[in-house]
C-alpha cells in the first residue's frame, strides 16, 4: 500500500466512513475511498477525524484502506453530451452501465466529438459570459461561453472543426476555455441581474394554462397523495411545455416509472425541432434503490445543469419528482449524524434547504446580457395525503404556484386531478398582459368567469346531495350545469389521447369561449321563462366531445360544435 498517509479509514458503518485526517480537509469536500475510489462527501470534522458519507455501496471497504481528498466540493461535469442523456445523481452516464455502476466509471463524453464554429476573431475582447462559438447539437443551440471571472482579449481561438469535449477551444486573458466545464452543484452560477418573470410557460395542459398559469422563471409545487397522478402530470409537462431544455430529476422514484419516462421520451417527436424530444432533455435518474447521499445531491445536480443551459440564453424547466424523497434523504442523513430532530424527524434546517433549492429558479439577465430562465416544478408526496406535513407546508411558503392534486377528483377519473379550490397562482396577474399581447385579450376575464362558475357549482354540490337537483331553483340548476360543462368540456384532459394530450393556446381559448357562450345562453333561456328541465335535456355532447374530436390546434372545429349546441338552444332548435 505504500507509505502511511494522513488519510486512512478508521471505521466503516454502512455508507458512513470515518477517516484520520491531518486538518487540511474542509466540509463538503469530496473524498475518494479505498482502492476503488468510491466517492464520498465530508459531513463532519473534529478531533482529527473526518466523517464521510459515501455516495455508493461500501461493500469491501475496511479500516486501514487509503482515502484521497479531491480538494473541493462535489462538482458537476457539464457539456454537450448532457443533451439526450440519462445520468445518475453524480451525472455519471447510465447508458450501458449494467445492473450496477462501476465505481468511478463512466466516461462523461465517451470519446465523442462535436463540431465547433467560432464566433470571435483572435484579438477581440470578450467579457465573462461572452459567446466564443457554437457547438452543433441536434436540438438546441449550444454556446461556448467565457467562464465566470474570465475576461480579456481572445489570444487564441480554434478553427472550425470537430473536437472532443476536453479540447482547448480558446485562450481568453490567459485562461483556457473548453467545451466542457465543471461547477460546484451547491453553488448557484452567477448572473448579471434578476428580472421580472412576465412571460408564460405554456404547458399544453388546459387547467394549468387557464386557471393556474406559471411564468418562465417561476416555481411550482405539485402536492398529492398516492394515485393522484403527479408523475403522469409532470411527464406530460416534460413532453409538451415549450421550454428549450427539460431537466427531469427522478429523485427517489421507482425504477419502473423512470424506465417508462425514458422510453416514452425516446419515442416522442419534438414539434419544435422535428427531431426527438429526448434530444433536448437531460434525465437525472436517481431511483429509490440508489444511495441516500446521491439522492440528496441529485436535485442540486439537476438545477446546476439547468443553470448551465440558462447561461446560454435558454429557457429551462427543472422537474423534480419528488422533493419529498429528497427531504427523506435529508432526514436519514440528519439521523445518522445525530442532529436534533424537528417536526416528524426532519432536521431543523429543512425549511432553509427547500428555500435554497427553489431560490435557484428565476428569470435572469445572464453574464452575456441575454435573458434566460430556470423554472422549477417540484412534486411533493405527502405520506397518507396529509398536506399539513412539514415538506408540503414549508414548500408552499417558497413557491409562486401550487397545483394541489385532489384524491376525490382522481378517484372520479377526472384528470389532471388539480383541485381548483386548493390551488393558486401568484403569477396570473403578471401574465395577463403577456396573454393579451399573444392574441388572447379575453384570457383574464375568461379565467375569472370560469373560476366563478366552479366556485358556485362547488357551493351547490352539497345541496344537490342533500335535497336533489330538482329541488333547486332554476338559476341554481343552470349553475350546476355550467360547472359540469366547464369540468368535462375544458378542465378534463386525456394524457392517452393523441388529440387531447396537448392543447394549443388557441384551442384552449376556443373551448373556454364555447363553454361560457353555451352557459350564458342557458342562463338567458331560464331568465326568459324557459324551465330548467327543458334546458337540461338539450344534447351537449358535441361541446363535451370537442376536446377529443378536434386536433391540438383545432379551434375551428370547437367553434363549429359550439354553434351546433347554440343552435339547439335557440328558439325552435331541436333538443
Amino acid at each position: 500500500m505504500g507509505a502511511v498517509t494522513p488519510y486512512r479509514i478508521l471505521r466503516v458503518a454502512g455508507p458512513l466512513v470515518e477517516l484520520a485526517c491531518s486538518g487540511d480537509i474542509a466540509m463538503h469536500d469530496v473524498v475518494l475511498l479505498g482502492d476503488a475510489e468510491l466517492p464520498g462527501e465530508v459531513v463532519a470534522i473534529g478531533g482529527g477525524v473526518a466523517t464521510v458519507q459515501a455516495y455508493e455501496y461500501t461493500g469491501g471497504l475496511a479500516p486501514g484502506h487509503p482515502a484521497r481528498p479531491r480538494g473541493g466540493p462535489l462538482r458537476a461535469a457539464l457539456g454537450p453530451w448532457l443533451l439526450g442523456g440519462v445520468f445518475d445523481g453524480l451525472l455519471r452516464p447510465l447508458a450501458g452501465a449494467g445492473d450496477r455502476l462501476v465505481p468511478g466509471g463512466g466516461s462523461r463524453a465517451d470519446g465523442r466529438t462535436w463540431r465547433f464554429v467560432p464566433s470571435v476573431e483572435p484579438g477581440a475582447r470578450t467579457d465573462e459570459g461572452g459567446v466564443l462559438g457554437t457547438v452543433t447539437t441536434q436540438a438546441v443551440p449550444f454556446r461556448v461561453l467565457a467562464p465566470p471571472g474570465c475576461s480579456g482579449p481572445v489570444e487564441r481561438i480554434a478553427p472550425e472543426g470537430r473536437y472532443p469535449a476536453d479540447a482547448v477551444l480558446a485562450m481568453v486573458g490567459g485562461t483556457e476555455v473548453r467545451m466542457a466545464a465543471e461547477w460546484p452543484v451547491r453553488t448557484p452560477r452567477p448572473v448579471r441581474a434578476r428580472i421580472d418573470a412576465v412571460e408564460p410557460l405554456h404547458t399544453g395542459q388546459r387547467v394549468i394554462d387557464l386557471l393556474f398559469p406559471v411564468a418562465l422563471g417561476s416555481t411550482v409545487a405539485v402536492p398529492g397523495g398516492f394515485g393522484t397522478g403527479k408523475t403522469v402530470l409532470l411527464q406530460q409537462i416534460a413532453k409538451w411545455c415549450h421550454a428549450d431544455v427539460i431537466v427531469y430529476v427522478g429523485c427517489g422514484e421507482r425504477g419502473n416509472e423512470m424506465a417508462d419516462v425514458i422510453a416514452e421520451l425516446a419515442e416522442l417527436d419534438d414539434p419544435r425541432t422535428g427531431g426527438r424530444l429526448a434530444d433536448r432533455t437531460v434525465v437525472v435518474a436517481n431511483t429509490s434503490n440508489m444511495p441516500m447521499m446521491a439522492r440528496e445531491a441529485s436535485v442540486h445536480t439537476g438545477v446546476t445543469v439547468a443553470e448551465f443551459f440558462r447561461d446560454m440564453g435558454l429557457d429551462v424547466v427543472v422537474i423534480a419528482d419528488s422533493t419529498s424523497r429528497w427531504a427523506e434523504a435529508l432526514r436519514e442523513f440528519a439521523s445518522r449524524m445525530g442532529e436534533l430532530p424537528a417536526e416528524e424527524g426532519y432536521p431543523a434546517r429543512l425549511a432553509s434547504e427547500l428555500a435554497a433549492f427553489y431560490e435557484r429558479a428565476g428569470a435572469v439577465r445572464t453574464l452575456s446580457g441575454a435573458p434566460g430562465t430556470v423554472t422549477v416544478l417540484g412534486a411533493v408526496s405527502p405520506p397518507g395525503g396529509d398536506l399539513a406535513e412539514p415538506v408540503t407546508a414549508h414548500t408552499e411558503r417558497f413557491v409562486r404556484c401550487l397545483w394541489t392534486l385532489d384524491r376525490e377528483l382522481a378517484y372520479a377519473r377526472h384528470y389532471p386531478a388539480i383541485s381548483w379550490a386548493g390551488s393558486f397562482s401568484r403569477d396570473a396577474a403578471a401574465l395577463s398582459t403577456a396573454r393579451a399581447r399573444s392574441g388572447d385579450p379575453s384570457w383574464a376575464r375568461h379565467r375569472e368567469q370560469v373560476a366563478a362558475l366552479l366556485t358556485e357549482a362547488d357551493r351547490l354540490a352539497d345541496l344537490v346531495e342533500l335535497v336533489g337537483l330538482t329541488a333547486l331553483p332554476d338559476q341554481e340548476r343552470i349553475s350546476v350545469l355550467a360547472g359540469r360543462l366547464v369540468r368535462e368540456g375544458v378542465l378534463q384532459q386525456s394524457a392517452l389521447s393523441a388529440r387531447d394530450a396537448y392543447c394549443a393556446p388557441e384551442k384552449t381559448a376556443a373551448l373556454v369561449e364555447a363553454v361560457l357562450a353555451v352557459a350564458a345562453r342557458c342562463r338567458q333561456l331560464v331568465e326568459s321563462g324557459t324551465p330548467a328541465d327543458a334546458v337540461e335535456v338539450v344534447d351537449f355532447t358535441p361541446l363535451l366531445r370537442a376536446r377529443e374530436e378536434t386536433g391540438p390546434r383545432g379551434a375551428a372545429g370547437v367553434a363549429a360544435r359550439r354553434d351546433a349546441v347554440l343552435q339547439a338552444l335557440a328558439p325552435g332548435g331541436r333538443p
